[in-house]
């Protein structure tokens, strides 16, 4: 395991937190989410077998030949129009996004679960390709990044927080330092670098980035915004919660790459959700606000080691690696031995901070960044490449190809911590059956009763359905499954 890092206000810790108890709730016990979308590559791209058509040929093969879910009836918004789309027997949602094929996980409260969905959505999409033959003239990637334009496509996260949450600038300064400094080990890596014509930033003298951490960070103009498209931020702001608006609000980030590795989506998600706790009780750490996020966060990808030093807003630099020890000490002041979910968080977070301090191939097939900078080095090294060769971007989308028989992440070996937690995200119940202990519950039955009943005129949403017209029924509450509301509107 090497040796524990030992951040420089460890020492400090109980003269800035206090003694407050530590948060009693079991687990992350958070309503998570993932929305991934995917690229789509095609070989001898012709007007007939267009890229831009196959997003739409694959989501019509699922809705009307698989049948894994109830495609929407009605106008969403005015770029959501009937067809374009539906929820899904496993209560999550597939369609199509500005050209992109998306799939939006379930409302899930296990860390596990929200694993499995997510992998349950590059299962199906890949299923799709295979129905349909067309595996040697599609890939579907899951990145975020079009080396030939330039284009950025999203991986974004959902988090239900409290409604009565202090978004104060003391804590709002801390969560962007949490989420700038965690792509060391979340960051999914890409060759190269791209400069958005929105984004008024000169690079620093010593030539380009050769190879980063992130394919988010280069895209990412501001820390807190509310429309997306043009000005990505860390945290959008768009109050949405998607439930009892007095209850409760959706955290949606913007910031995150997307994973190959179940394990970098396990820590991504379930440490974002132990640091939204300590924010909700108010008893976050202090000392550690950077001076500017969005800055921080491409200086840190750029460098590309996994280090380098960042300015704080008190004027002092200190170590991305050891910003997330002092985050890492923190949570384990107050969260170590509440039940078994968090001390596998704890411990897997003290695991990659010494392995990135110490031993970096050991995160081999955990950390994406780590596994792909791994398997280029070993083919810059055979074939005496430099790292502009556009053979590399070309294995660079080949490790995101989500085709378990062609994708370069299927292929590795990793560590036994690791390789179990990747292992258990493959169910393929997750398919079909969404989890019993969320809202997705009752949504799933509602979905699958649609489908078997095909003349209903059915309007279903994230917190809502109703059919032929008659009043809604509302779904309020994601932490409740809804299953006997359900039964009871549709009288099953």
């Amino acid at each position: 395991m090497g040796t524990p890092i030992k951040p420089s206000f460890a020492a400090d810790l109980a003269a800035t937190t206090g003694n407050r108890p530590c948060p009693e709730t079991p687990g992350v016990n958070r309503i998570t989410g993932i929305e991934t979308e995917y690229g789509c590559l095609v070989a001898d791209e012709t007007p007939q077998n267009a890229s831009d058509s196959w997003p739409v040929r694959l989501k019509n093969h699922l809705f009307k030949k698989e049948h894994i879910g109830a495609v929407d009836l009605h106008y969403r918004d005015y770029e959501e129009p009937p067809g374009n789309g539906g929820f899904l027997r496993n209560g999550g949602r597939l369609y199509v996004d500005m050209g992109h094929l998306e799939y939006a996980s379930p409302e899930c409260l296990d860390l596990k679960d929200l694993c499995a969905y997510d992998v349950a959505g590059d299962t199906l999409v890949q299923g799709a390709v295979s129905g349909l033959r067309a595996e040697s003239r599609v890939s579907m990637i899951k990145n975020n990044v079009d080396h030939q334009t330039g284009a950025t496509f999203g991986c974004h996260e959902n988090y239900l927080v409290r409604r009565e949450m202090q978004f104060t600038p003391a804590a709002l300064g801390t969560l962007l330092s949490f989420l700038a400094t965690r792509q060391i080990y979340t960051g999914a890596g890409r060759v190269g670098q791209t400069n958005p014509l929105s984004f008024e930033y000169e690079p620093k003298p010593g030539g380009p980035v050769d190879f980063q951490l992130s394919q988010r960070a280069d895209h990412i103009v501001n820390d807190i915004y509310q429309w997306v498209q043009f000005n990505r931020a860390i945290i959008n702001a768009r109050d949405e919660p998607l439930a009892d608006h007095h209850r409760f609000r959706r955290l949606h980030l913007l910031v995150g790459d997307s994973n190959m590795s179940p394990f970098a989506t396990g820590l991504k998600v379930g440490l974002t959700s132990l640091i939204l706790t300590l924010m909700e009780q108010e008893c976050l750490p202090r000392h550690v606000v950077l001076h500017d996020a969005v800055v921080a966060t491409r200086e840190i990808s750029h460098i590309g080691t996994g280090r380098g030093a960042v300015k704080l807003a008190d004027g002092r630099t200190r170590d991305a690696l050891d910003i997330q020890a002092e985050f890492l000490a923190h949570a384990q002041r107050y969260f170590t031995g509440r039940d078994e979910e968090t001390d596998w968080l704890l411990e897997s977070w003290q695991f990659v901070l010494e392995c990135l301090e110490n031993d970096q191939e050991r995160l081999v097939g955990g950390v994406d960044w780590i596994s792909k900078r791994w398997l280029l080095d070993l083919f810059r090294t055979s074939e005496h490449l430099a790292w502009d060769d556009p053979w590399l971007q070309s294995l660079d989308l080949e490790y995101h190809n989500i085709d378990p028989e062609r994708g370069l992440f299927f292929g590795l070996k990793a560590e036994p911590r690791i390789a179990e937690w990747n292992r258990q995200a493959l169910r393929p119940a997750t398919l079909n059956i969404p989890p019993r202990n969320t809202r997705a519950h009752g949504r799933g039955l509602a979905v699958g009763w649609f489908l078997e009943h095909p003349k209903v005129n059915y309007l279903i949403n994230w917190d809502s359905m109703s059919i032929n017209g008659e009043p809604p029924l509302p779904l309020p509450d994601p932490f409740e499954s809804s299953e006997a509301e359900v039964k009871k509107f549709l009288d099953i």
